[in-house]
């Protein structure tokens, strides 16, 4: 892939660089340390790739909001209640959702306050642009 950029982009590119080679020893050190496992690394990377799809961020905003059954989702979505059990299936496998039966209903929520937080901090962030 080539990419043509003006000057004022060539420079804005040059300015994101530093002009000089210098590693602050300490500082990497300090991260290193603090640096997370790769396994855990990757799990943190598969959440953020299940929630880089439209439809599971919908699902997650809707159950941020309110404990929700497939066919509350499937309304407000406008989609099958088969798609919708197929985005939940993927987002408890990844431990964002859980769900508790009623009898012969079945109704989701967000697995935990982290996974509120999150959705909420990104929501705020995009909001504040």
């Amino acid at each position: 892939m080539i990419i043509k950029l003006n000057k004022a982009k060539m420079k804005e590119a040059k300015e994101e660089v530093c002009e000089v080679t210098y590693i602050d020893e300490k500082k990497v050190a300090s991260v290193k340390k603090r640096l997370k496992d790769d396994r855990t690394m990757q799990f943190l990377s598969e959440i953020f790739k299940v929630l880089g799809d439209p439809t599971r961020i919908k699902i997650i905003y809707s159950l941020s909001l309110e404990e929700l059954c497939v066919c509350d989702i499937s309304n407000l979505l406008g989609t099958s209640k088969s798609a919708v059990s197929h985005q939940l299936r993927v987002l408890r496998n990844m431990r964002l959702v859980k769900y508790r039966k009623d009898g012969k209903k079945v109704f989701y929520s967000l697995d935990d306050s982290h996974i509120n937080n999150l959705f909420a901090e990104g929501l705020k962030h995009i909001e504040e642009k």
